[in-house]
């Protein structure tokens, strides 16, 4: 089919402007429309990518005829943001992360989407970078054997200025903790690799700034093959970002994964030669992963192929997450399969929600 898809986007924050730039080169898209609630964030960006600026995604999508919108908007108004623009003109979406902040609103989200006949793509791009995909063919054909041990490692560096510079950092109707804005992706990846957890066991803490989630966390998990795990999360760690990275033991060999966004391999004693070919130099944590996110949805939206990472399995990653904070709360083993929320994570806060909707009463700017 020889058509190029017409992509919007919604949120043109930082991570707006890399998305512009991992869109480069990737044949069978392009950005049409750029919208913001602040105006010149908006024109920025669409000058950026030579698209039309709003500040209003309904008059974006009744201007636009999109066939994809990306929604990168704070993590607590995705659901309301992706709910709203399937009600009122359906659109393919692909979901930042996190995808959303409560299990209920993504099994809502889900329904709605096929019932719209849309898809939504959750991205987990670095699930796709070169060396998490030497890892998990490893794993697949045998070349570590069994999963036995299987750690995640986050130390990082998010200082009280970090959580001061918006309201909805680090509360947990809007963002979540340590775990799930910082740590998400080490936390897919641990699954993706290593297989689903059956049970975990959690504390937290907030020991290096004041906010209401946490900043530091330790859990042990028990996964359903019966390897056993660990996922150590800080951003108490001073004065700089020193250490991230997910490794997994096998009755075979050993695996690390390290850099900025698990972009590096650092151990993989089947074959040390391929811990150099498989390492990437990426500019910034967001890696280069997004570009392989948009050639695979292409052809996911053109010719109806697998979507990059289905809903289901991002889904299973907030459950992990809801585990893992329920057990901190309630200071328990939490098996997943009690598909149960935590009592914090994602909690109500209109008054905070409404200051990053974006308003109807505001205008096309381009």
């Amino acid at each position: 089919m020889n058509k190029t898809l017409r992509l919007g986007i919604i949120g043109c924050g930082r991570v707006a402007f890399h998305h512009a730039k991992m869109l480069e080169g990737v044949e069978g898209i392009k950005f049409a429309a750029s919208c913001d609630l602040i105006e010149e964030k908006a024109k920025k960006h669409a000058e950026t990518v030579g698209s039309n600026s709003y500040t209003n995604y309904h008059q974006m999508l009744d201007k636009e005829k999109l066939d994809l919108v990306v929604v990168a908007t704070p993590t607590g108004a995705h659901y309301t943001h992706v709910k709203d623009i399937l009600n009122y003109r359906p659109a393919n979406i692909l979901l930042e992360k996190p995808m959303v902040l409560r299990i209920a609103h993504g099994l809502e989200l889900e329904a709605l989407a096929a019932q719209k006949g849309v898809r939504i793509f959750p991205v987990y791009q670095n699930r796709f970078n070169t060396a998490v995909q030497r890892v998990k063919s490893a794993l697949v054909n045998g070349e570590l054997g069994d999963v036995v041990l299987a750690t995640v490692r986050v130390r990082w560096c998010r200082p009280q200025r970090y959580y001061d510079l918006a309201p909805w950092r680090g509360t947990f109707s809007m963002d979540g903790g340590a775990h799930v804005n910082q740590g998400i992706h080490y936390v897919d990846i641990l699954r993706y690799l290593a297989g689903e957890i059956e049970e975990v066991n959690s504390l937290f803490a907030r020991l290096g700034a004041k906010l209401e989630a946490e900043d530091t966390g330790v859990s042990i998990v028990k996964f359903k093959n019966g390897a056993v795990g660990q996922i150590e999360i800080t951003m108490a760690a001073r004065p700089d970002d020193f250490e991230a990275s997910v490794s997994v033991v096998g009755s075979k060999g050993l695996a690390v994964l390290g850099g900025i966004c698990c972009n590096k391999l650092e151990t993989f004693s089947p074959a040390p030669a391929d811990q150099a070919a498989y390492s990437e130099e990426v500019p910034i944590a967001y890696g280069l992963s997004h570009r392989k996110v948009y050639q695979m949805i292409v052809p996911a939206l053109l010719e109806g192929k697998p979507a990059p990472v289905a809903f289901e399995d991002g889904l299973n990653t907030i459950r992990l997450l809801h585990a893992l904070y329920r057990s901190n709360e309630e200071r328990r083993w939490v098996r997943l399969d009690e598909q149960v929320e935590s009592k914090r994570l994602g909690e109500d806060n209109e008054k905070l929600l409404a200051q990053y909707l974006l308003q109807a009463d505001q205008g096309v700017k381009g």
